[in-house]
């Protein structure tokens, strides 16, 4: 809802003055990989669009785990003549996924999420920050704080109404990956991989925890990483589609077939810092003439990754709905990842 991500520009630019005061490294830098984030809108969190799109494969024998923690806090109202909306609340989610190098090609995985959904704390922050740069309010200020309310009517009939909390497992995910191509030659490292999830229904619909469907992605992933002499620079790609069974949240208006995919830019001055930015986009889950239902979802997060002790690396990032309403109005994210 913020005219485009000042939050998002704000967290960049701050990223940025810490970068100016960094001394250049002849050490070598870390590869810019994506975020494990994606579009954490409530009424689509549950389907299976991929969070784990790296091309960077593990090696036979070799075991990756992450956790990651996304926080997202939504607030839109709308309306036309035969639909209105509102989604009112926030959402955490954390999600364990496990890797295992098969041979030097092939990996395989597994995901596991933990929803609550609720009303959370982040509103009076959140209307703060707007006063503060003199944005838009977009409402949020007049209605009730901490509120959860996801509530949606068409044609007179209310298809969606939830104002409990409610927490527990999220839809499992299988996991594989095949790598296609590499070339490392010194510090430049090439990749290409084709991925595939399988997202089982194992999590409650009518809490919003999972979707009710079944749902199989495949998409492409590649990376490209240069060294010069001011660190490395890389560059990121996936695009892919995702075909699902009709599931249980509004499902008389559900597309099958979805698309998605992410870009993404990054640059790491040195061997324990990375900075980044990644677009994240998918075309509507639903048929609907409203934004957040409707319309092609495009959400921007930047941040950057930092490697701590023994090789664990954390991402810090934060993220904003691009395409109005059509993500949440922002996304916290934390992301703790170590290869084996």
């Amino acid at each position: 809802m913020t005219p485009p991500g000042r939050l998002f520009l704000s967290t960049v630019c701050c990223l940025g003055l810490l970068a100016a005061a960094l001394p250049v490294t002849t050490a070598r830098a870390l590869e810019i990989e994506p975020f494990r984030t994606v579009n954490r809108s409530p009424l689509l969190q549950g389907y299976g669009l991929p969070d784990e799109t790296t091309p960077a494969l593990l090696q036979a024998g070799s075991w990756g785990a992450s956790l990651a923690q996304d926080v997202a806090s939504n607030y839109t109202v709308s309306s036309t003549t035969h639909e209105q909306i509102l989604l009112d609340g926030e959402q955490y989610r954390w999600t364990l996924t496990g890797r295992y190098g098969l041979t030097d090609r092939l990996e395989v995985g597994l995901e596991l999420p933990v929803v609550l959904q609720g009303g959370g704390f982040l509103d009076s922050f959140i209307i703060d920050w707007h006063r503060f740069w003199g944005l838009p309010q977009g409402g949020r200020d007049s209605a009730p704080h901490n509120r959860l309310l996801y509530r949606y009517v068409k044609d007179g009939v209310q298809r969606l109404n939830m104002t409990h909390a409610a927490g527990g497992l999220g839809d499992i995910s299988l996991l594989a990956g095949y790598r296609l191509y590499e070339q490392r030659q010194d510090e430049d490292h090439d990749l290409l991989a084709i991925r595939t999830q399988l997202k089982l229904p194992t999590g409650n619909s009518n809490d919003l925890l999972g979707s009710g469907s079944v749902d199989l992605a495949i998409f492409l992933t590649g990376s490209m990483n240069r060294s010069t002499e001011w660190g490395t620079l890389g560059l990121f790609a996936s695009a892919g589609g995702m075909v699902s069974s009709n599931g249980e949240i509004l499902k008389q208006q559900r597309n099958n077939l979805i698309g998605f995919g992410a870009a993404g830019i990054g640059w790491a001055p040195a061997s324990w810092i990375a900075f980044k930015v990644q677009t994240n986009l998918n075309s509507p889950f639903y048929r609907s003439s409203l934004d957040e239902l409707g319309t092609t979802a495009v959400n921007l997060t930047g941040g950057g990754t930092l490697k701590l002790l023994d090789n664990y690396l954390l991402d810090i990032a934060v993220g904003e709905d691009v395409a109005v309403a059509t993500a949440p109005d922002v996304t916290f994210h934390l992301g703790l990842s170590k290869r084996f």
